[in-house]
């Protein structure tokens, strides 16, 4: 993708050796609420307010955000606190609404960025600004749910064609189903490869998102310094326990401020070493992922021995046992993985499987 007339983030460049922190609530709840945070927040050196004021939850009747009424909250507690304000907007009536309210900073969300509909929705109504406002206006891009790049890059597209010039992307990690470290899967290769293709693109990182524990929140954050994201979008509540939505991954704001202090200054190895450290991040968390799934394999095979037991049925049945190897090495050819390594794997994990049904 060419790009070659990017503005720098909110009209301003960070310094150089440090990097960019946008932090606050996953959502606005009430005017003393933000207010707290955008104070303590200011206390630790933050200068941009992020807070959600529509939230896409995905079942009805839970917390779904306060709705434009939170917009003056969050731009007043932002003002008194010499801030820059950011929220989320999911369609062309949120974008309205907080243009009105004064709000010129926004990120689009992961599930609206997954739906190229959403995305060009958003495109058009930004093309509708007056030149001088839509070139004052930040839009930060989060990468879809699924490990989707091209989608991702998409987004982005689309808003580069509307008109915007202040753009960034925002890594978040990406859905996967079952036991995991990660509330959602860093697949660090993946902002890697944005990075590649587009340079002079910002790649900000939500260790939040990430994440899901605030115990985990500064591992992630420090990976993504020293692969040389270029700053970090935090979620921080001055009560985290109580708030309305993703209470288990949000920082006090004196936590977060001994986290940024912890990190220090921008590390500037973007090159070999950093890819190689992200590669082996993944790959242990794919291990403890392999692990868990052999556990919950292993929890199953002693189910079907007992059931095997009460009827009277052999434990080992060849006929079972050769249609499964077939199917698996069939699967392996799918996946450019060799028939014979998949041969070898499964047969151990069969042999242990008949040791846990006997026993």
């Amino acid at each position: 993708m060419d790009i070659s007339s990017l503005l720098p983030l909110f009209g301003a460049t960070p310094h150089a050796s440090r990097p960019l922190i946008i932090a606050g609530p996953c959502s606005v709840e009430s005017p003393r609420q933000i207010s707290e945070v955008a104070q303590a927040l200011s206390l630790e050196g933050i200068k941009y307010l992020r807070a959600g004021i529509w939230k896409p939850r995905t079942h009805p009747g839970s917390f779904e955000g306060v709705g434009a009424r939170g917009l003056k909250w969050l731009v007043s507690a932002a003002v008194a606190n010499d801030m820059i304000p950011l929220t989320e907007v999911a369609n062309a009536s949120h974008l309205r609404s907080a243009l009105r309210a004064g709000i010129k900073n926004f990120w689009i969300g992961a599930r609206t960025a997954a739906n190229p509909f959403a995305v060009q929705e958003l495109a058009d109504e930004f093309a509708l600004l007056n030149p001088s406002l839509r070139e004052s206006v930040t839009v930060l891009v989060k990468n879809p749910v699924n490990p989707d790049i091209e989608l991702w890059i998409g987004s982005i597209q689309r808003l580069y064609s509307a008109g915007i010039r202040r753009l960034g992307a925002i890594h978040r990690g990406f859905s996967s189903y079952g036991e995991k470290t990660f509330r959602n899967r860093p697949e660090w290769r993946i902002p890697i490869e944005l990075k590649r293709r587009i340079p002079e693109l910002p790649v900000i990182c939500d260790p939040s998102h990430i994440a899901g524990r605030r115990g985990l929140v500064e591992e992630v954050a420090r990976q993504a310094m020293e692969m040389d994201f270029d700053g970090l979008i935090i979620e921080a509540h001055c009560f985290p326990d109580d708030a309305l939505s993703d209470r288990e991954q949000q920082l006090t704001p004196s936590a977060l401020g001994h986290l940024i202090k912890s990190l220090g200054h921008r590390c500037n190895d973007s090159g070999a070493t950093s890819c190689l450290k992200a590669c082996r991040d993944e790959i242990d968390g794919i291990d403890r992922e392999i692990i868990a799934l052999l556990s919950r394999r292993m929890d199953v095979a002693r189910e079907i021995g007992e059931m095997k037991r009460r009827e009277s049925i052999p434990v080992v049945q060849p006929d079972r046992y050769k249609a499964l190897m077939e199917e698996r090495i069939d699967d392996a050819a799918r996946l450019n993985l060799s028939p014979e390594f998949l041969r070898r794997i499964f047969s151990i994990i069969h042999d242990e499987s008949v040791n846990q049904q006997l026993s």
